[in-house]
């Protein structure tokens, strides 16, 4: 019997955190079986269905650890969002320590793997002599920003959305206004920009990083993150990694009804609409949504939730209450025979998939956006928060696979824009060039994981590195 290399990992918080990771591990043992992980889960009070329905899935060499829940009353009240998954995580290190303590007794672990949220965990790898490793769930133009910043920081004076019109030159790739950097980095007196910075400095220490992206659609920023001389450390393109088939899907009326509405429609007619896991809208924007969908003439399918004043609202805990009531008056009774709207989830990768879609209006979520690929849908780009801005820069200007709207001055994209973004998407030339895009980003990322495929051998790669640390032949 094939000796075995065990390693631990650490997810963030939250279900777009959490998924990565546990779809990469998957990844991982599929590829080479005799390696077996343990993975030790934090928690913000209960666990998400969908974060339920993926555990209930993981195959028999990934082990789940399920860490006593962080009460919200434990953290600090009103601070942002990202620092309350970090802080959820520091609170429990404990628990960790205690496991891993209890498990190496009998099983040395030869690695630990920690979400980028949950980089409070590294200490643990110096402490069980584990090589250390972050797995960085989006773009490595986002990890390429996030170094450019580290470097410059010191010598950069105001804030960067402030900067002038000349965008930011950083290595291999797509030029990027300092306003379409992280949300942290906007205010760089803010708690939340000296935390950025601080994860930063701990990337720089590790082992490597593992990034869910892959060669051919961000050849620049992957070869010059790896440049000799750069100081960073050495970076493992993996991805896309991503949900697939009918896994995690909810078998519940709305996604039954909305897939046979589908089903009624022409191929590449309809445009879906959602805004994540986590994105929300405030009532005036869910306002010009709708009436701009309604304009536009076009076929929807649209994943709504109710209104906030916050962006990320729906990341850590979701609303009961029924979003359909904040849509304007006779809105859905107006457009009963255009589209659909479905209250808060929809079985995302199954519309993805489905011949009548033809665009996909998204919030650059680094999932949605991987996912999109694999599926060849092109894309209105409309950000929201965390580091979506410079997703969009990656799709619209960089990869020319999506359309962004014009933001006015309130942080409003009004109706008539909507609706020439649609009609421009789903009907014109524009969008026939972008959809040609996609479909050679398609290929590329279908091919990514093929037995001979970049990913796939740089898997091998790692999984190498650790069998020679092992002793295993």
């Amino acid at each position: 019997m094939e000796k075995s290399i065990h390693i631990a990992v650490v997810p963030g918080v939250g279900y777009s955190h959490l998924f990565p990771i546990l779809q990469f591990s998957k990844l991982l043992v599929h590829h080479h079986p005799y390696i077996h992980i343990t993975c030790f889960i934090p928690s913000h009070g209960s666990l998400s269905s969908d974060s339920k329905t993926i555990l209930q899935n993981l195959p028999s060499n990934i082990n789940s650890i399920f860490l006593p829940p962080v009460d919200s009353k434990d953290l600090p009240q009103g601070v942002p969002l990202e620092i309350q998954l970090q802080l959820t995580l520091t609170h429990s290190l404990p628990s960790i320590h205690q496991a891993l303590k209890s498990l190496t007794l009998r099983t040395p672990f030869v690695a630990l793997i920690v979400d980028s949220f949950a980089i409070a965990a590294l200490d643990l790898a110096k402490d069980f002599n584990m090589l250390s490793y972050v797995y960085f769930p989006s773009a490595a133009t986002t990890l390429s920003t996030y170094f450019y910043m580290f470097k410059h920081d010191k010598e950069t004076s105001g804030e960067y959305r402030d900067l002038p019109d000349q965008p930011i030159q950083i290595p291999g790739c797509v030029p990027i206004h300092g306003r379409d950097l992280v949300d942290q980095a906007q205010n760089r007196s803010s708690e939340s920009y000296k935390y950025l910075l601080q994860r930063i400095k701990r990337f720089r220490l590790v082992d490597g990083i593992l990034i869910n992206s892959f060669l051919e659609i961000e050849k620049g920023s992957i070869e010059a993150l790896a440049e000799e001389g750069s100081g960073n450390p050495l970076v493992y393109a993996v991805g896309p990694i991503i949900q697939k088939g009918t896994e995690a899907s909810k078998d519940d009326a709305n996604s039954l009804e909305c897939l046979s509405w589908l089903d009624k429609q022409k191929p590449s007619s309809v445009l879906y609409v959602s805004f994540g896991s986590g994105g929300t809208l405030s009532q005036e924007q869910i306002d010009e949504l709708a009436l701009g969908l309604e304009l536009s003439n076009h076929k929807f399918l649209w994943v709504a939730r109710a209104p906030s004043s916050l962006a990320n609202a729906a990341y850590l805990s979701a609303s009961d209450v029924d979003p359909l009531q904040f849509l304007p008056s006779g809105f859905l009774e107006r457009t009963k025979e255009q589209g659909m709207v479905v209250p808060s989830w929809a079985p995302q990768i199954q519309i993805l998939s489905h011949s009548s879609v033809g665009g996909f209006l998204t919030h650059c979520g680094w999932n949605s956006t991987l996912e999109t690929m694999a599926h060849g849908v092109p894309l209105i780009t409309w950000p929201l928060f965390a580091e979506q801005r410079t997703n969009a820069v990656l799709l619209s200007e960089g990869l020319k696979v999506g359309l962004r709207p014009r933001f006015h001055e309130n942080g409003i994209v009004e109706r008539v824009e909507i609706a020439e973004l649609i009609k421009s998407l789903m009907e014109g030339e524009v969008g026939g060039k972008l959809r040609n895009n996609m479909k050679e980003l398609k290929e590329a990322a279908n091919s990514a994981h093929k037995e001979d495929g970049s990913s796939t051998k740089t898997l091998s790669q790692l999984a190498l590195k650790w069998r020679n640390l092992s002793g295993i032949v």
